[in-house]
C-alpha cells in the first residue's frame, strides 16, 4: 500500500498532471495541498472517473485541500476542530483502518509578522487535536506541506537559511513536538541520500541547480512503523511543463 502527499500549487492548472500522475502510481490514498479552488469549482468527476473516492475543503485563490481514496473516506473532518479558521487546510478521513491527515501549514512569511503568530497558534492546536486522534486511532499518517524545514539537513544552505522562516527554532520544535505525540518521519526511517528536497523556487534557476527545502513530509504512528518499507520523494515530476514547484512524497508499507 502507498500513500503520498502533494501541494500541487493550484488544481486547476495541474489536473491533467495530477491524472497522469495517479495513471503511474496508483496509491491508495493521497493528499492535496493548495487546490485553490471553491468547493463548487473542484473536479470530482474527474478525479472520481480516474477511480478514486475525494473529499475536499476548497476556498478562493488561496489554500485548500483534499483526500483522495481507493475506497471511500470515513469519519471526515475538516480543518482543526475547537480551532476557528477561515483558511481552509486540513483534511482528514480513514482509509482502510489507516486515520489519513492530510494539512497545508502556514507559510508564517516571516518571524517578525502577524502570520507567523497565526502559525505558532495553528500548530499548537494541530497538535493537540491530533494527540486525541492518536489514542482514537492507533494506526495514523500526518502528511502534506508542513512549511518546516526540520534540521539543516533539510535545506540547501543552512547558513543563509538559518533563522528564515521554515527554518526558525520556533517551527523545528514544534516539528520536534509532533514527534514527541508518538509519530516518525517516514523518511528518516532510512538512510537517504544527501541533497533531497521537495520543494523549489520558481526563481533562480533553484530546481536546476538543486537549491531546495525538503518540507513535505509523511508522518506515521508508532504502530506503523514496523510497516513502513520506503519514502521518497518523486523529483521526476518537478521536471514537468508548467510544474508544482513541489514534489509528490510516498510511503510504501506493506499492507
Amino acid at each position: 500500500m502507498q500513500l503520498a502527499t502533494w501541494n500541487v500549487n493550484s488544481l486547476g492548472v495541474r489536473l491533467p498532471q495530477l491524472l497522469d500522475w495517479l495513471k503511474a502510481h496508483p496509491v491508495e490514498a493521497l493528499v492535496l495541498q493548495e487546490t485553490k479552488l471553491t468547493d463548487d469549482k473542484f473536479p470530482q468527476a474527474e478525479i472520481e472517473a480516474a477511480g478514486y473516492h475525494v473529499v475536499f475543503h476548497g476556498q478562493k485563490t488561496y489554500n485548500g485541500v483534499a483526500l483522495l481514496s481507493r475506497s471511500p473516506a470515513t469519519d471526515v473532518v475538516r480543518n482543526i476542530p475547537g480551532f476557528a479558521d477561515q483558511q481552509a487546510r486540513v483534511i482528514a478521513g480513514t482509509v482502510n483502518g489507516i486515520r489519513v491527515i492530510g494539512g497545508y501549514f502556514p507559510n508564517g512569511q516571516a518571524p517578525d509578522s502577524d502570520k507567523f503568530v497565526y502559525k505558532m497558534g495553528w500548530l499548537t492546536a494541530l497538535r493537540e487535536w491530533v494527540r486525541g486522534q492518536l489514542a482514537a486511532h492507533p494506526e495514523l499518517v500526518l502528511m502534506g506541506d508542513y512549511n518546516i524545514a526540520p534540521d539543516d539537513r533539510d535545506v540547501y544552505d543552512p547558513v543563509a537559511w538559518a533563522g528564515q522562516i521554515h527554518c526558525t527554532d520556533e517551527e523545528r520544535t514544534h516539528f520536534q513536538q509532533l514527534l514527541g505525540l508518538g509519530l516518525s518521519d517516514a523518511f528518516r526511517l532510512f538512510d537517504q541520500p544527501p541533497k533531497i528536497w521537495s520543494w523549489w523556487d520558481y526563481r533562480n534557476l533553484a530546481f536546476r541547480k538543486n537549491q531546495g527545502l525538503r518540507i513535505d513530509h509523511i508522518l506515521v504512528s508508532q504502530a506503523l512503523v514496523p510497516s513502513v518499507q520506503s519514502c521518497e520523494v518523486d523529483k521526476p515530476t518537478r521536471k514537468n511543463e508548467r510544474p508544482s514547484d513541489h514534489a509528490p512524497v510516498l510511503v510504501t508499507l506493506s499492507r
